[in-house]
């Protein structure tokens, strides 16, 4: 560095470097003043670093809150929440560190050029993982379910009891914890049995081919109606729907609340089968008839 641009340096830096170099003033002076230059450059790097870790956690905090102030009622929206708010923060500490780098000499490009390396290497390695990622921020994004959902992911149904960006974990009707990841469950038809609000109920019912029809339908929407359970709207509805080789089938369909599903279903089941019992309608079954052949047996010849 040439004399004109050598900063001023401390004098007890000089004497200290002086006496290092036996006695060479001239190197004292340009090693105190490098040392100088460096002690700013660093001084400054540090308070680069503590503002930016600064920011990054009060960005962040800003971030969720105002993902929160989002009209929202389910956990997953926490979810979003949460990873927008890390998202926020690294970024920010990313750009601090990239000026830390560039104030204390090194060049940013070199350190691009070796963390896009890193980068392609890190995500060959982790493909599959990164993919769970990748589907669970489009999951949060588009939220085709939600925690407490009841759903259908994978061929499995059961309710959404938590989300994150790797797994989805599901508690199966038969209690049953599943962890399905996030790139297979987004990569496959998703069934949200809550999203609607409703649930329609479809039973069907042989009654045999002499009995009234008109009474059994009737009866369907009496039932139906009756139970506190079964939405007005839509209406319930039933029709004859086939005719079968012993039967003739009557179909009811009604509308529930998705928790009220299962118990719904089954109880009219049992009220209408009593009903039509009562009122004479009869449910043909198979019956085995067992038919007995008598066998020809050849006649004996005559005995000479």
């Amino acid at each position: 560095m040439p004399p004109s641009l050598t900063p001023a340096a401390d004098p007890s830096l000089i004497e200290t470097a002086r006496r290092a170099f036996g006695g060479d003033a001239a190197m004292a002076r340009e090693l105190a003043g490098v040392v100088g230059v460096y002690s700013i450059r660093i001084l400054v790097a540090l308070l680069i670093l503590g503002v930016t870790i600064w920011a990054s956690k009060r960005l962040a905090r800003l971030a969720h809150r105002a993902v929160d102030r989002l009209p929202h009622h389910h956990a997953a929206d926490e979810t979003l929440a949460d990873f927008v708010s890390a998202l926020v923060r690294y970024v920010v500490i990313a750009i601090g560190i990239i000026a830390v780098l560039q104030q204390i000499g090194v060049q940013a490009t070199s350190v691009l050029a070796v963390l896009g390396a890193a980068s392609l290497a890190v995500g060959l390695a982790l493909q599959g993982t990164l993919g769970n990622v990748a589907a669970g921020v489009m999951i949060v994004l588009l939220r085709p379910y939600r925690v407490g959902d009841k759903v259908e992911l994978n061929g499995r149904q059961g309710k959404v009891v938590d989300l994150d960006l790797f797994n989805t974990k599901v508690v199966d009707f038969d209690g049953l914890t599943l962890y399905l990841p996030n790139g297979k469950v987004f990569g496959e038809m998703i069934v949200n049995m809550s999203q609607s609000g409703h649930r329609r109920i479809e039973l069907v019912f042989g009654i045999d081919y002499e009995d009234d029809l008109d009474i059994a339908l009737r009866l369907l929407i009496e039932i139906a109606k009756a139970e506190a359970r079964v939405l007005a709207d839509p209406a319930p509805w039933a029709k004859v729907t086939s005719l079968g080789d012993s039967a003739v089938n009557v179909t009811l369909r009604c509308w529930t609340n998705p928790n009220d599903y299962t118990d719904t279903r089954f109880d009219l089941t049992k009220v209408i089968k009593e009903a039509f019992e009562a009122n004479g309608l009869s449910f043909p079954y198979p019956h085995q008839v067992a038919i007995e052949r008598e066998v020809n047996r050849p006649s004996e010849p005559p005995v000479l």
